[in-house]
């Protein structure tokens, strides 16, 4: 954290105060997890990338922890501490730190050492309606400080699954294209590889041994690339298991399989990713893409429309409010709607506060099923800059 004034201290300490008041109003359960999580369960769930930016140690017993690079994984190992069905309906609220690495070096913007405010909520069966509240009462929490500026954008991973349905994906594929979302150059090469049937880059993996990799019998191809590994002194290394290893190299197996897209499962592919504008609207261009595809995505553009009337009930302007479908996902975990609130005051990197649903999340972090969860936090220091109209 940079270092800061009192006066700053003062003026972060009131707008969390301000913050959850509005949240505990909502009905939210002020909670503080543990800013120390154990490194296990964390990384498990949290994906590569957000992985290799989390802090890690070993403390004098060996017990591995980390310090928590978000607070939403902590709530929901709260929440399973709390109540034996995990699906038990909840609404938790916090405020307080959480830690990066910051690959690009840290900033003002995207400290080592940041607050966030947030909700999250478990066990909502009217799925578009918790989605709809939840970000208005970030709207509302923002616009209670004094910051009304706002502009929010909108993302479907459920309706990006559908496209690939539509497009008849294959389900590997299907989930390479998913994990790719986020990378652009990542998503246009594997994409451009579907489209020609080309085999994954491997020259260094021997045949014999991808010929010998099975989905069936994990614990036979998990040893199969414990040999090879040892044999060629090859050492795992970072935070990639041999699970993860033996995963990836079945998928790379099983890509040879496989048949090339056609080019009308390439092209709307390819020109839903480009679908930007406003959420009004955005709708109808989808909707015109996937006519006549024969696996459609109907239920999920009702989805679609169903949640914008909900936002627009709520009291969210819809017309500051703008629809991306390459805009994905910031953290691994979220499956469902994604979104963020920006401000004019801030570049585009550094969103007041992002958030979404993350049904999977749950059942991650031990629970023994998926739970219906959405939540978002609010980034304190850039909203307190935004609100102020300086830098954060």
């Amino acid at each position: 954290m940079a270092a800061e004034t009192a006066q700053n201290l003062e003026a972060l300490a009131m707008q969390a105060q301000t913050l959850m008041s509005v949240f505990t109003k909502a009905g939210y359960d002020a909670v503080a997890p543990s800013i120390i999580q154990p490194a296990d369960v964390f990384l498990d769930v949290i994906g590569e990338s957000l992985r290799a930016r989390t802090y890690v140690f070993t403390d004098q017993d060996g017990a591995e922890l980390c310090l928590r690079p978000d607070i939403t994984v902590p709530t929901c190992r709260l929440h399973l501490e709390r109540h034996a069905d995990p699906a038990t309906p909840a609404r938790y609220c916090y405020n307080g730190p959480a830690f990066r690495y910051q690959p690009q070096g840290a900033t003002a913007s995207h400290p080592r050492e940041f607050r966030q405010a947030g909700i999250e909520r478990f066990g909502d069966k009217s799925r578009e309606a918790a989605e709809a509240e939840t970000v208005a009462i970030v709207i509302k929490a923002i616009e209670k400080v004094g910051l009304k500026d706002w502009t929010l954008r909108l993302g479907d991973l459920g309706l990006f699954s559908s496209v690939l349905d539509a497009a008849d994906v294959s389900p590997n594929w299907k989930k390479r294209l998913d994990d790719a979302f986020l990378k652009p150059q990542s998503f246009r090469e594997a994409l451009k590889a579907f489209a020609t049937g080309a085999r994954v880059a491997s020259q260094s993996i021997p045949e014999d041994l991808l010929a010998s990799l099975r989905r069936d019998d994990l614990e036979k191809s998990e040893a199969a690339v414990a040999v090879y590994l040892e044999e060629n002194a090859i050492e795992l290394l970072g935070t990639r298991t041999l699970s993860d290893i033996t995963e990836h190299l079945i998928v790379i197996a099983e890509d040879r399989q496989e048949k090339p897209l056609d080019a009308a499962a390439i092209e709307l592919i390819a020109r839903y990713v480009e679908v930007s504008g406003p959420a009004t609207t955005a709708g109808d261009k989808i909707a015109s893409l996937l006519k006549g595809a024969a696996n459609g995505a109907g239920m999920a553009l009702e989805t679609y429309d169903r949640r914008l009337a909900l936002l627009a009930n709520a009291g969210i302007d819809l017309e500051r409010v703008t629809f991306s479908a390459e805009f994905g996902r910031t953290l691994a975990y979220y499956s469902g709607l994604v979104f963020e609130v920006n401000s004019a005051s801030l570049d585009a990197k550094s969103p007041l506060a992002n958030g979404g649903r993350y049904d999977g999340l749950m059942r991650s972090a031990g629970a023994q099923v998926e739970v219906p969860a959405v939540g978002a936090a609010i980034h304190s220091e850039r909203l307190l800059a935004a609100t102020l109209k300086r830098a954060p």
